[in-house]
């Protein structure tokens, strides 16, 4: 015992020797990271920004001094001796592993998109795949490194010191990036504006305190009150009740729905029940986080302010102010926010050993029970079926095996690993069962023959399956391509419905034709059930002008 008690300084001095741990300023070590960010976590930045002007080593000279000095600018803020180790730890790998994510779907990390990956838990873990390993192995030597250096110490007035020469240098070193090519670089920042969500990590430090800022899925602040003047017109004594479900779809885009003239026909059941179906519509938004709120708002897209929309009730909420009963039913990552306060079921994980396996179901579990659900309460209703859809990347999971009829089928949530054919068979393969789902939906509502019923479907927003190296979807709205943000939208009523309401459905075909978009949800559906209140635009209703003035 004493050999080795003497031998010890020896053995620790000898390691030293061949592992010596370098000592390093904090500025040192934040100047080192920004490097790393630079090189190791932007390929889709360089390959995006100088896809515009390429060829220029002078735009290069300038975006690298510009990444860099931003980066060092931010990190000079946040870093601290006390913070550096655990804040780099987790942002090291954090960063590679965005890269590696953008990289793969090309997608762009701006708020909206931080905020739907914070919000959709189980979708994103589809995204947790054998890739993953990679970028978390690259983190590994930069991680050790950082725990091997030591960090020098300084009295507080030097750090505040060394701090401020630091950040200014960093905004020198950012401004003169930018003046280096002015042009160029004013040209990305105008004409391609997509560009800056993808400088890692700087698009998470900024991103996500307004993720988590006001009415999202970690801080939350109850909804103000809107529509407290709605009152629905008094039916006929005797009159049947109305029941009206909303299907809100999930990543369907129009291109591949079989109404629209698709070259394969992905509704063939729709397609015999005569539905009215709206090929032109667009969408609030490009993720569910965005859109639901917003076409569920009286605001929309036409006066868009994510705050208002967000701190407000909902459609639902009006309806419920006029005495109308409602319940959402979800198969997906719930409401967000829509049904606050109101009746909702949780689906997405029943125990129905037909529909539901691994913690998950088929959409069909949507309509389990339905018209049960619907006579709970007396009156009218309006119900909301909130599906899984379409959302990827594994969509082979999304639809039973007899739908397996496009193939081959992609059948890994990897979609670097399948062809684009293949992607685009497991997707349309889903869009087949949501077209089941919704013919199920109508032979369900027109046996209910104590109500007078319709349905209104409409997609939340669309998807990229690979036009333009593009995947998945959540691009901000102002660059999105039309692949996610055309989806479709199809009516039917029964005809209970059209003769208590009078409803033209010629008229209403003749409206289908023209473009829509998600804002004519709010007064289409108060203008259907006859709900009054201030809030209700009758240029943002279609039925107005079918159906008679109330």
């Amino acid at each position: 015992m004493s050999t080795w008690i003497l031998r010890r300084p020896a053995l620790a001095a000898s390691a030293t020797r061949r592992f010596p741990r370098p000592t390093l300023s904090v500025e040192a070590l934040i100047a080192s990271a920004a490097l790393f960010f630079t090189i190791a976590c932007n390929g889709l930045f360089w390959s995006s920004a100088l896809a515009v002007h390429p060829g220029s080593l002078r735009l290069g000279v300038a975006l690298f001094l510009l990444l860099t000095g931003l980066h060092g600018l931010l990190l000079g803020l946040l870093v601290w001796r006390w913070n550096a180790r655990v804040l780099l730890t987790a942002l090291l790998p954090l960063a590679l592993v965005a890269a590696h994510y953008m990289g793969r779907y090309h997608l762009y990390l701006d708020v909206d998109m931080l905020r739907n990956v914070l919000a959709t838990d189980r979708e994103s873990g589809e995204l947790l795949t054998p890739s993953l390993l990679w970028p978390l192995a690259l983190a590994i030597p930069p991680v050790w490194v950082l725990w091997r250096v030591r960090l020098r110490r300084h009295g507080v007035a030097h750090t505040l010191v060394r701090r401020a020469v630091f950040v200014l240098a960093a905004l020198f070193t950012t401004v003169g990036g930018g003046l280096l090519a002015s042009q160029d670089v004013s040209s990305i920042l105008r004409g391609h504006r997509e560009v800056r969500y993808l400088a890692t990590p700087a698009n998470i430090i900024v991103g996500l305190p307004r993720a988590l800022r006001g009415d999202s899925p970690v801080r939350h602040a109850p909804k103000l009150p809107i529509g407290t003047d709605a009152h629905a017109t008094p039916r006929a004594p005797g009159s049947r009740p109305r029941l009206l479900v909303i299907v809100v779809g999930e990543t369907v885009r129009a291109a591949n729905w079989g109404l629209n003239g698709y070259a394969r026909q992905t509704t063939p059941e729709l397609a015999e029940t005569g539905v009215v179906n709206f090929p032109d519509m667009q969408s609030c938004g490009t993720a569910t986080e965005v859109s639901l709120p917003c076409m569920f708002s009286p605001w929309g897209r036409h006066d868009y302010d994510e705050a208002r929309i967000r701190g407000h009730q909902s459609l639902l909420h009006v309806l419920e102010h006029a005495g109308i009963a409602t319940l959402w039913r979800d198969n997906q990552s719930g409401c967000k926010g829509v049904c606050e306060g109101l009746a909702i079921e949780h689906l997405d994980r029943a125990g129905d050993p037909a529909l539901c396996a691994d913690g998950r179901c088929m959409d069909g579990i949507l309509l389990a029970g339905l018209p049960e659900r619907a006579r709970a309460h007396p009156g009218d209703r309006v119900l909301v079926l909130h599906q899984l859809g379409n959302h990827g990347p594994s969509y082979f999971e999304r639809y039973p095996a007899a739908f397996r009829r496009f193939t081959p089928t992609c059948d890994t949530a990897e979609l670097g690993d399948c062809s684009r054919a293949q992607i685009v068979n497991s997707y349309d393969n889903a869009v087949l069962y949501t077209d089941h789902l919704l013919a199920r939906t109508i032979d369900t509502l027109g046996r209910m023959d104590d109500y007078d019923t319709a349905m209104i479907y409409l997609s939340d927003h669309g998807e990229s399956l690979g036009e333009n190296g593009l995947f998945l979807h959540g691009m901000p709205r102002m660059v999105a391509p039309e692949q996610q943000t055309r989806v479709p939208m199809a009516m039917w009523f029964s005809a209970g419905f059209v003769a208590s309401r009078r409803l033209d459905l010629s008229c209403l075909r003749d409206r289908a034709t023209r473009p829509a978009d998600h804002d004519l949800l709010f007064s289409s559906v108060l203008g259907l059930m006859q709900v009054h209140t201030s809030l209700y635009d009758p240029r943002r209703d279609v039925f107005a002008g079918c159906t008679p003035a109330t």
